[in-house]
C-alpha cells in the first residue's frame, strides 16, 4: 500500500521523490551520484526534524487520526503473548469497537482492553469507526471485574473519537454505561494503566480511562471534545478546527504540563505509523516501568492514588488568585 502523506508533509514528499529519481537515474545510466544522494538524504533528515519538531496541535490531531497508525490490536500482537479475546456484555451483544481479554505482558498475566478502529470501509463498518456503543463499555467493565477476581493488572488502549452518539446508543443508556465504568474503576484494587495511543475523545475515552497512570503517545491527543466539534460550537464553523485544537490544550505536551498525563511515550520520527516495531518497543518499555512501580502498592494504596490523581484534575482558581496571577504576568510583560 502506498504511503499516505498529510498536507504539512508535502516538502518531505517532494524531496523523497527527487531522491528516488536520482537513484533511478544512477541505476539506468550507470552514473555515480553518491555525493548528491548523500546530500539529499541529509536534507530530507533535516527537513523531517524541522517539520516534526514543531508540529501544531492540529497537525498532531491529524497524525493521531492517520489511517496507517497502529491500533490497539496492532500493539497487542507485538507486545503481548497468549491473548485470549473475550466477547459480549452479557446483556445485549458484543461491541466490536471495544476489544479485550486476558494476555501476558513479559510473562506477567494482565487484562488488556482497547478501543479498535478499522482501516477501510468494511472493517470500519465492523468496528463502527471506533465509536463504542453502551454494550462496549459494559463489556469492558465485565472484563475489568474479571481482572479484579483474578487479581491481575489492567491495561487499556484508548483510540476513539468518542462514544457513539446515535439514537440506539442513547436508548441503551450510553451515558449511564460510561458513568458506571468511571465509578466502578475507582473501586478496583488492581493496578490500572490507561494509554492514549491515538484519539482520546471525551467520555468515549474516559469510559476505560480511569487509571493509576495515564500515558499518552507523543502524537496522540486527549480532549473533552474534538476540535471540529469545538469549532462548530464556538465559531459556528468547522473550518476553525485548528484554532480550537490550540485552545483545547489537547496535545501530549500540554496534558503532561497540566498533570493530566503522567508520561509521554516517544514515537518514531514522523509518527508511530512509520515504524510499528519501534513504536511498540517504546510503548512496551513505558508499560513495563509503570507496571513495576504500581505493583509495589497494596490495594488500598492503589485505590487512594487513583482517587487523588483524578481529584486533583481541573482545580479552579478563585477570583483573588486569578487577579493576582494576571498581575504577575502583566508585571513581567512590562519589564
Amino acid at each position: 500500500m502506498a504511503e499516505i502523506y498529510l498536507e504539512f508533509e508535502k516538502p518531505i514528499v517532494a524531496l523523497i521523490r527527487k531522491l528516488h529519481e536520482l537513484e533511478q537515474l544512477s541505476k539506468d545510466h550507470d552514473i555515480d551520484t553518491t555525493a548528491e544522494i548523500t546530500a539529499l538524504k541529509a536534507k530530507i533528515d533535516a527537513t523531517m526534524h524541522e517539520i516534526y519538531d514543531s508540529l501544531t496541535p492540529w497537525q498532531r490531531v491529524q497524525l493521531a487520526r492517520h489511517v496507517e497508525r497502529p491500533y490497539a490490536l496492532d500493539y497487542i500482537e507485538r507486545i503481548f503473548t497468549d491473548f485470549i479475546e473475550l466477547h459480549g456484555d452479557r446483556r445485549f451483544k458484543d461491541d466490536k469497537a471495544i476489544i479485550g481479554g486476558f494476555a501476558k505482558f513479559r510473562r506477567q498475566p494482565v487484562m488488556v482492553i482497547g478501543t479498535q478502529k478499522g482501516r477501510d470501509m468494511k472493517s470500519n463498518m465492523f468496528r463502527n469507526f471506533g465509536w463504542p456503543h453502551p454494550e462496549g463499555y459494559r463489556k469492558a467493565l465485565r472484563l475489568m471485574q474479571l481482572a479484579e477476581k483474578a487479581q491481575v493488572p489492567i491495561i487499556t488502549f484508548i483510540d476513539t473519537p468518542g462514544a457513539f452518539p446515535g439514537i440506539a446508543a442513547e436508548e441503551r443508556h450510553v451515558g449511564e454505561a460510561i458513568a458506571a465504568n468511571m465509578r466502578d474503576m475507582f473501586g478496583l484494587t488492581v493496578p490500572i494503566i490507561a494509554v492514549v495511543i491515538g484519539e482520546g475523545g471525551s467520555g468515549g475515552a474516559i469510559g476505560i480511562g480511569v487509571g493509576n497512570r495515564i500515558l499518552i503517545m507523543e502524537n496522540a491527543y486527549y480532549s473533552v471534545i474534538t476540535p471540529e466539534g469545538c469549532a462548530a460550537i464556538l465559531w459556528k464553523d468547522r473550518k476553525f478546527a485548528p484554532q480550537a485544537a490550540e485552545a483545547l490544550k489537547l496535545t501530549a505536551e500540554k496534558l503532561f504540563e497540566l498533570k493530566i498525563a503522567d508520561e509521554i511515550i516517544k514515537e518514531p520520527i514522523g509518527g508511530a505509523h512509520k515504524d510499528y516495531a519501534a513504536a511498540s518497543d517504546y510503548l512496551a518499555d513505558a508499560l513495563d516501568k509503570n507496571l513495576k512501580e504500581l505493583c509495589k502498592l497494596n490495594p488500598a494504596e492503589l485505590k487512594e492514588q487513583r482517587y487523588q490523581k483524578f481529584r486533583a484534575m481541573g482545580e479552579v482558581l478563585d477570583n483573588a488568585e486569578v487577579i493576582a496571577e494576571a498581575a504577575v504576568i502583566e508585571t513581567k510583560e512590562d519589564k
